[in-house]
């Protein structure tokens, strides 16, 4: 389901299965083959999801916050059994309740922050699936390591508990996809190259900004790395990615191997895999941002934030680094966020190499 064929916005890259699916662990490498192979039913629905994202859009029945949380109870099957909506008590499976407060805490902070009522700024409802599963080469049900987007909903698994913990439990993996709705509904940046690199980084940013606001923490205190809260602890690895020192987020780690993003454009990945390196050559404008936040400091959901989601907004689905760049230094030099915004987004920029 999550291979470098399919469009689909996974949180988990296809390269980091590629490279469990190696793993000596024959338990590790097969539950990675299982996600590796799953079916691709969905893919049909994505494509079309991506061309016209407002035919997918489920509106609330009042128009303002509105949740449901689905239990798809080990299988593929999407939405699932309804076990929660707007309103309504917590269940007491972590899970469905992570999903349901997260999911919650990304709406206020789209709507507190920068007045977008939703992911389509039209009110749509946040629907979730949680246990979701996937079908391994017997036919059986294997949990889901990993989180999606699919053009109209969220969906998390469980993960194997033994790389992987659950999704939900990571609440900048929830800002992170459902950021992708967001830009569905926005720019739409194409899902491949450049265009699909600067995709997963703002859905990066915005999910370390939902995390970072939620729990105050300034932009010198943040860590930056994103998804710690996923990986079952070993000395090897300490997230996902590292939006800081991108590169750096596990390092000869058993099941996972060495994590493969630059931090500049004279090492941005060339090849084909990963959609030619939309979570790859992400690491480049992810560095960008954390120097810009960190040379304006305070709190990096104030100015830098909202330099990028008026950037996110501005560009065309083809965009580039470049084109990243220029919209970004633009909005930058507007009287609203003073001299220094302009300065320190031109001088991230020139840092990691891109040319403008």
């Amino acid at each position: 389901m999550c291979d470098d064929r399919n469009p689909l916005h996974c949180f988990i890259p296809p390269y980091m299965l590629e490279r469990m699916a190696q793993s000596p662990k024959n338990l590790v490498s097969a539950r990675a083959i299982a996600n590796l192979t799953s079916s691709s039913a969905f893919l049909a629905s994505r494509l079309s999801a991506r061309a016209m994202p407002s035919m997918h859009a489920i509106k609330s029945p009042d128009g303002k916050k509105h949740r449901a949380i689905h239990d798809a109870k080990g299988t593929d099957d999407l939405p699932g059994v309804i076990v929660r909506k707007e309103g309504q008590a917590p269940t007491g499976d972590k899970a469905a309740d992570e999903a349901y407060d997260g999911s919650g805490d990304v709406y206020d902070f789209y709507a507190q922050l920068f007045e977008r009522n939703s992911l389509d700024d039209n009110g749509m409802s946040l629907v979730s699936t949680v246990h979701v599963a996937e079908v391994d080469f017997n036919g059986d049900h294997v949990p889901l390591s990993n989180a999606y987007w699919n053009g109209s909903q969220m969906a998390y698994g469980d993960g194997d508990d033994l790389v992987f913990k659950r999704f939900t439990g990571s609440l900048e993996v929830i800002g992170h996809e459902l950021t992708h709705g967001v830009q569905s509904f926005t720019s739409n940046l194409d899902y491949k190259g450049q265009s699909g690199a600067l995709n997963e980084h703002f859905a990066d940013v915005f999910g370390m900004l939902v995390r970072q606001w939620k729990q105050g923490t300034s932009a010198a205190e943040s860590d930056w790395v994103v998804g710690k809260e996923l990986l079952v602890p070993a000395p090897t690895r300490r997230g996902i990615r590292d939006m800081e020192r991108p590169g750096t987020a596990y390092a000869n780690d058993p099941d996972l191997g060495d994590d493969p993003q630059p931090a500049t454009m004279a090492d941005l990945y060339k090849g084909a895999k990963d959609r030619g390196g939309v979570h790859i050559n992400s690491g480049i404008p992810n560095r960008a941002f954390v120097l810009v936040a960190k040379a304006l400091g305070g709190n990096a959901w104030e100015v830098a934030g909202r330099i990028w989601y008026e950037t996110m907004l501005a560009l065309k689905s083809d965009s580039q680094f470049v084109d990243c760049a220029k919209t970004s230094i633009k909005i930058a030099g507007d009287s609203r966020f003073g001299a220094k915004a302009k300065k320190a987004v031109q001088a991230a920029w020139k840092e990691v190499g891109v040319k403008v």
